[in-house]
C-alpha cells in the first residue's frame, strides 16, 4: 500500500488508536465519543481516524486543542489547500494527513472509505469505535480484524 502523506510521517512508528464510528449513532453514545476524545487528549494519546462523519469531526475538534499528535486519513487523494488549523498543527510537527490514493481520487465513496478504513485498523496498535451500525459496512469490516475493539457505545 502506497501512502501519500503531508506532515509528520515519523508519527506512524509511534503506538495510536483508530477511532471510527458509523455515520449514524444515537444521541446517547455521542457525548460518550466526546468524553473518550478530551480523555485521549488529556493523556497525549495518538490517534488516527477519517474524521470524516460528523462525529468524527466533533473528536478531532476536541483532540486538536492537545498538544498530541493526530493522523488522518483521507478517503480520497491529499487536499491542495489546507485549513489554517491544519497548517498550524503541521507546523508544530503534530499532524500527519495520509492517505493511500494518488490524485486522481478526489471525491469520497464508500468503496474508498472502506479502503481507507482498512489502512487504518493496519496501522494501528487499538481500535476504539464511537457506534457500529448493526448490518453496515464498518460492522463488517470490524470482523475481518484480530485486533481487540472496544466499543463507546
Amino acid at each position: 500500500m502506497v501512502i501519500q502523506h503531508f506532515g509528520n510521517i515519523e508519527l506512524l512508528k509511534y503506538p495510536k488508536t483508530a477511532f471510527l464510528c458509523s455515520r449514524k449513532i444515537p444521541a446517547s453514545t455521542v457525548l460518550k465519543c466526546y468524553d473518550w476524545a478530551i480523555e485521549q487528549r488529556d493523556k497525549g494519546n495518538y490517534v488516527i481516524s477519517g474524521f470524516h462523519s460528523q462525529i468524527e469531526k466533533d473528536v478531532f475538534h476536541y483532540l486538536l486543542k492537545g498538544k498530541q499528535p493526530v493522523i488522518i486519513a483521507l478517503a480520497r487523494c491529499l487536499k491542495e489547500k489546507l485549513e489554517p488549523e491544519f497548517q498550524k498543527a503541521i507546523n508544530q510537527n503534530r499532524l500527519l494527513i495520509i492517505t493511500p490514493f494518488d490524485k486522481t481520487v478526489k471525491r469520497v465513496t464508500e468503496h474508498n472509505a472502506q479502503i481507507r478504513n482498512k489502512m487504518m485498523i493496519e496501522l494501528a496498535d487499538n481500535i476504539v469505535v464511537g457506534y457500529v451500525s448493526e448490518g453496515g459496512m464498518l460492522e463488517e469490516l470490524l470482523k475481518q480484524t484480530n485486533k481487540e475493539i472496544i466499543k463507546i457505545g
